[in-house]
């Protein structure tokens, strides 16, 4: 049987992603060619690869040398994240009517002038590269179709947390949990502005002195926005995702506060840890794994009063009531995973 060779033409890659990939590499048949940017410094992954896994850095190729390296491969598909390396856009271009050329993306639609303008430009700068594009959810879905993207040709559910990964810490801190419920909240991002860590630190402190409790808040991360020191906020620092286990085994509930969030993988994995979830209604993954009153609390960005509120309503909860939060959540998990990632990649081949 003739291998189908897939290059993903990759910008900052993540430990999510590699597990889809790790999925994808044991359909028969399948090789996986990766060309990938250096890693991030305020998320300084470090990786394993699969055996088998062929990846390449970006910059060891310039525009003529990314030719030639995916001509030698010849592929069967090729993916490219978005359209801001111009050198990855060149290399899909030729291939565009030959072979399925996919873009992804996880912008949500705003209407700015910038979004309106690529709307525009979109049949000369990108339907003319891309004959299918990959996107995270519903969030983006309204974009890809404002591209000009026909529904038949739009997939979803391209991101996907190490969903047996969490599973796992799910299965074995059960009956910890339904024991002895831990009063920990639990962030774990980048301590940037636009994550609205300021917002939790204000609002758990705030909640603090007004209504003592025993509830901790425990912050995974590092970035330009200083710790904040309180007597209930702990700080870690970057926690690599295999390390994750004794935090997942000791907090309780995960929150997110973005101001501006086009999706965020890590509310996908605290769902499948089963945590009950808080986030702001900027969370892309929140469309796919939050509800309401049933598995956590969506507020309005910005809105620490009401971020404050969604705390309270934990703290008072009983520990069943945020078990059963928790069980509802790794229902939600299982909407998208690595296996269902790489069904849906091999049905566009």
């Amino acid at each position: 049987m003739e291998k189908k060779k897939i290059v993903f033409l990759y910008t900052e890659l993540a430990t999510y992603f590699l597990a889809c990939v790790e999925e994808l590499l044991k359909a028969p048949g399948i090789e996986v060619h990766i060309v990938r940017w250096e890693v991030n410094s305020e998320a300084p992954f470090k990786f394993a690869f699969a055996p088998g896994l062929n990846v390449y850095n970006r910059k060891d190729y310039n525009v003529e040398q990314l030719h030639e390296l995916v001509r030698k491969i010849g592929p069967s598909a090729i993916y490219c994240s978005g359209w801001i390396d111009k050198g990855y856009m060149q290399v899909c271009k030729p291939y565009k009517g030959k072979i399925p050329v996919i873009a992804g993306f996880d912008n949500q639609w705003k209407g700015t002038l910038k979004q309106q303008l690529a709307r525009l430009a979109s049949p000369f700068r990108i339907l003319n590269h891309f004959s299918h594009c990959w996107v995270p959810g519903e969030p983006q879905l309204n974009y890809a179709k404002k591209l000009g993207f026909k529904a038949n040709r739009i997939l979803t559910g391209f991101y996907s947390c190490d969903h047996d990964f969490f599973h796992a810490q799910y299965l074995e801190n059960l009956t910890h949990k339904n024991t002895d419920f831990p009063q920990r909240f639990i962030y774990a991002g980048r301590y940037v502005e636009h994550k609205g860590i300021s917002d939790l630190w204000d609002a758990f402190t705030e909640l603090q002195e007004e209504r003592p409790n025993n509830w901790e808040l425990w912050c995974l991360g590092t970035g330009d926005v200083p710790p904040r020191l309180h007597p209930g906020i702990k700080h870690f620092g970057f926690v690599q995702p295999d390390q994750m286990k004794p935090y997942l085994r000791d907090t309780g509930v995960f929150v997110l506060p973005s101001h501006f969030e086009p999706w965020g993988v890590v509310v996908h994995e605290f769902a499948a840890a089963g945590f009950p979830l808080i986030c702001t209604d900027e969370v892309g993954a929140a469309t796919a794994f939050v509800e309401n009153n049933l598995n956590g609390y969506i507020y309005k960005s910005g809105d620490k009063q009401a971020l404050k509120l969604a705390l309270s309503k934990i703290v008072n909860a009983t520990p069943s009531a945020l078990s059963g939060m928790g069980e509802q959540s790794v229902k939600k998990a299982k909407r998208i995973t690595p296996q269902t990632w790489s069904q849906k990649l091999i049905s566009v081949l």
